[in-house]
């Protein structure tokens, strides 16, 4: 997931220039793809903040109802926040989910019982 969101983060940075339409409408698809999976990353380990962030940059960058905002002076720093963005959620520490400690006996029956059926743990 990380060369991808820092692709996403480098097509950003690159969208600051002047370049043909097309890019601009790989770029909408691109950025709602790493959004929509940085979304459900912080809402899985429960980060709302960064959620309510990349749900706004999903909702700018949509590609089924894009918004235009007709001005190259109004997307460049749009795409540069977001590009920002896209790299800080990239290496920043990810906690780790919380599991449920179980009891000595019952780890050695589940791991016994991975074993027989075949599943590695």
């Amino acid at each position: 997931m990380k060369p991808f969101l820092t692709f996403c983060a480098i097509c950003c940075f690159v969208g600051i220039f002047r370049l043909p339409i097309e890019y601009y409408t790989f770029l909408r698809i691109l950025v709602s793809i790493g959004a929509l999976i940085v979304l459900y990353n912080t809402l899985s380990f429960r980060q709302y903040y960064f959620s309510i962030i990349f749900l706004v940059i999903l909702i700018i960058f949509n590609p089924v109802f894009p918004i235009y905002l007709y001005r190259k002076s109004l997307w460049i720093p749009i795409d540069t926040i977001t590009g920002i963005l896209f790299l800080l959620i990239n290496f920043i520490d990810k906690p780790e989910q919380k599991r449920m400690k179980l009891p000595k006996k019952l780890q050695n029956i589940l791991l016994t019982q991975d074993l027989l059926c075949g599943i590695k743990s």
